[in-house]
């Protein structure tokens, strides 16, 4: 029976490498996934893919405005479709969960979605929060912390390593820019403005 998945962490716990593995699984197997990608994530290029340990794979790009639903229905046309798997999952809209659930319900096809559960403010996107609000399932991808415990959340920061308390939800970016931590280090970086570790 295909259910919603939604694969949740902080930066830098291998969601992007799951997902690009998980392709390749199926497509070893002779089954065809569809990859999705925010068209707002084109750091590997549009329509691309790229983990940080090098694993890559083309992907169908969509923008907030685009109905999933009827793209996978359109990929459907062309041949039967394993699974759905999207990446970047927290910029999804409301109702882009909405459709990824229909594509559940209705194709009776599987959708994957990795994506991160909160911004470095410490709240959560609006496509997480529907997720972990309507995924049939959800799974947290573990990392650590600098500090030997288990990270669940990030912080942004500037290039010295002073946390970031204000700006738009969404910058995209890497390592540079976003470090994951534990909840008492998110605490001690945002709340009382010591500086974050860096790792570049």
């Amino acid at each position: 029976m295909a259910k919603l998945y939604f694969y949740y962490s902080t930066m830098n716990a291998g969601k992007t490498t799951v997902l690009l593995q998980s392709a390749h699984n199926y497509r070893e197997r002779g089954m065809r996934p569809v990859l999705l990608t925010p068209a707002l994530d084109d750091r590997a290029g549009r329509g691309r893919i790229r983990s940080r340990v090098g694993l890559e794979a083309e992907a169908d790009v969509f923008e907030p405005d685009d109905d999933l639903h009827a793209t996978v229905r359109t990929r459907a046309a062309e041949g039967p479709i394993a699974c759905v798997l999207i990446d970047e999952a927290q910029f999804l809209t409301r109702e882009q969960v909405y459709q990824s659930s229909e594509i559940v319900d209705r194709l009776g096809v599987p959708v994957l979605a990795f994506g991160l559960r909160t911004d470095f403010r410490g709240e959560l996107f609006p496509g997480s929060q529907y997720l972990m609000a309507w995924a049939d399932e959800l799974k947290e991808l573990k990392t650590i912390c600098h500090t030997g415990k288990k990270a669940t959340m990030v912080v942004r920061v500037d290039e010295t390593g002073n946390a970031l308390t204000e700006g738009d939800q969404v910058q995209i970016g890497g390592n540079e820019r976003y470090v994951p931590v534990s909840r008492a280090e998110f605490k001690r970086v945002f709340y009382h403005g010591e500086k974050a570790r860096l790792f570049k």
